[in-house]
């Protein structure tokens, strides 16, 4: 995502920011403020992560490879041409997983299911029983130390085999495919899970995968691929969820959603229209490209406004935003028990036009610039400004436009640069404490949120950044064969947010900061004996068996000048 820094505009858009305050009633609480107060009996607190990042064990056990398998092991793709083909081993260590999950005192843990772990080829005909077994232990294992299972049936991960024959989500054929796969799944789990996710984040599965290529399959598409995947995306969903709701709800109980993740976007004048115009529109080609269909029937009107109008102007007959039918609108309407929201950051947004002969793009379609503060914290990757305000205004929006959904939050959290072990995540406290309490405000405003999801679990792959950013709970040490886990301060801080259910008092809540840097200094000084027991394996792995070899090599050398002197 790439930012400008915004610097002459600061002092005004500030003053402007905070009066905006009244688009939501906000008299009492201005964005700057802190709130004090609980959240609803019944709120449901949680961590996630997804397959591809976590598990590992890329090939073994009947599972196939997956588009990122195939786009990691290309060099150049990802940061250092790191892979996640053994991760956090999660697939080895689920259990151990699960016990901090226990010891985090979540409801519940929202994980996804790999497809092709599943169906080694995408395809229903040849399922994998060890794929299907690991999951069936992972979902027991939760159920049985009282964590409910929120599970993603895709978290970008597509089976290999069905981008080579079909080209991906370029192809309506995997409507169906991807629909035989739920089926499997609701069958064989959904006595288990109550809650299930199609997508998680299907714009970055859209734009990163099919207009930028930055991510797998790494097609760049511009101005078209994107728009084709995310139709088929919308149709897919919609398919599962009827299949869902004709098939399985009455026996099940359950209920399906999709994860949208959306940055907002606010005006930098409040005073010109031109940029509150813009900053609509930047929110709608984000999180409304997906809900509006699924909500409303159709896509945006101010897509198909302005994506119609580029289109014309590059002299196609036909616009480049694919079209629903009148029964495909009525079809994917009103599918979504719920709608999972992530959301990590905010932009300031003005107009910019772009020139029609400058080619198609998303980007240039949606004509306007993204800007940021540099006083915004920005603590780890580049795009991820920390700023709180932006994340009740997004609630709010979602709540206008979509007709007050049942909201879960299925991602929320910020990373750190990886420069050296970081327990001390102050900055990931201070992250957790603004975002929480902008969304206890947003569920004040009437805002129907009933779950919120801690983004991440465990330190992770972080797709093209590699493991260069860390974004969990517990850091992992990668480079260590046993992939140790150890807490950083923020487990302490977020078991205090869950035990009081929000943010009782002031002095509560200064005494949980403390009390968990107390206990990170404790844990630094544990692992800080881990670099020598890394290091005695490296010798003993390494260095021990390269010593061997040489001595091998110069005990024959000696051997033969020997003979020869003897001769």
């Amino acid at each position: 995502m790439k930012t400008n820094v915004l610097r002459v505009w600061y002092v005004p858009v500030l003053v402007l920011c905070l009066n905006a305050a009244e688009d939501f009633q906000w008299t009492k609480n201005n964005p700057g403020s802190f709130y004090y107060g609980t959240f609803p009996a019944g709120f449901l607190w949680g961590a996630g992560s997804s397959a591809y990042q976590t598990e590992g064990a890329w090939e073994e056990d009947g599972k196939g490879p997956s588009i990122w398998d195939v786009f990691t092991h290309k060099k150049g793709k990802v940061y250092k041409n790191d892979t996640a083909d053994s991760a956090c081993e999660s697939y080895y260590r689920v259990k151990d997983d699960i016990q901090l999950l226990k010891d985090l005192k979540v409801h519940y843990y929202l994980l996804s299911m790999s497809w092709p772990r599943i169906l080694p080829t995408g395809i229903k005909k040849e399922v994998n029983e060890m794929g299907i077994q690991f999951y069936n232990d992972t979902i027991n294992s939760l159920l049985e130390n009282n964590i409910i299972p929120f599970v993603s049936l895709y978290h970008w991960d597509l089976p290999q085999a069905l981008q080579e024959k079909y080209g991906g989500w370029q192809n309506a054929s995997l409507i169906n495919y991807f629909n035989d796969y739920a089926n499997l799944c609701f069958e064989t789990f959904g006595d288990r899970v109550k809650y299930w996710i199609t997508f998680s984040n299907p714009w970055a599965v859209a734009e990163e995968g099919y207009e930028t290529g930055k991510h797998a399959p790494g097609l760049k598409l511009s101005g078209t691929g994107a728009y084709k995947a995310a139709h088929h995306i919308i149709k897919t969903h919609a398919k599962v969820w009827h299949s869902y709701d004709k098939t399985w709800r009455r026996e099940q109980q359950g209920m399906v959603g999709i994860s949208l993740t959306s940055a907002w976007g606010e005006p930098m004048d409040l005073s010109n229209q031109d940029d509150i115009d813009a900053a609509e529109r930047y929110v709608q080609f984000y999180l409304g490209w997906f809900a509006n269909p699924i909500y409303r029937g159709d896509y945006p009107e101010v897509m198909k406004e302005y994506i119609g109008r580029k289109s014309a102007q590059q002299g196609l007959g036909l616009t480049r935003l694919p079209i629903f039918s009148a029964q495909e609108k009525s079809y994917i309407k009103g599918t979504s028990d719920f709608l999972g929201i992530g959301h990590f950051t905010t932009r300031y947004i003005t107009r910019k036009n772009y020139p029609s002969l400058q080619g198609p793009s998303y980007y240039t379609d949606r004509d306007l610039q993204e800007l940021v503060d540099p006083k915004w914290p920005n603590p780890g990757s580049k795009w991820l400004y920390s700023v709180p305000w932006g994340f009740r205004r997004l609630l709010n929006f979602a709540k206008t436009h979509y007709g007050n959904p049942l909201i879960y939050v299925t991602e929320n959290g910020v990373s750190e640069k990886i420069y050296c072990i970081q327990l001390c995540d102050e900055w990931r406290m201070e992250y957790l404490k603004g975002y929480i309490n902008e969304m206890l405000k947003a569920i004040n405003d009437g805002v129907n949120v009933n779950g919120y999801t801690a983004w991440s679990l465990l330190d992770k792959f972080e797709w093209n950044k590699g493991f260069s950013e860390r974004f969990g709970f517990y850091h992992v040490d990668f480079q260590n064969k046993n992939k140790h886990r150890h807490p950083k301060a923020s487990v302490q801080y977020y078991k205090k947010i869950i035990s009081a259910n929000g943010f009782p008092n002031l002095r509560q809540v200064e005494s949980w900061y403390y009390k968990a840097l107390e206990t990170c200094s404790t844990t630094n000084q544990l692992v800080s004996e881990d670099p020598l027991t890394t290091h005695m394996e490296m010798v003993t792995e390494i260095v021990v068996p390269i010593a061997f070899t040489l001595c091998i090599l110069i005990s024959a050398v000696l051997l033969v000048i020997l003979l020869r002197k003897c001769n």
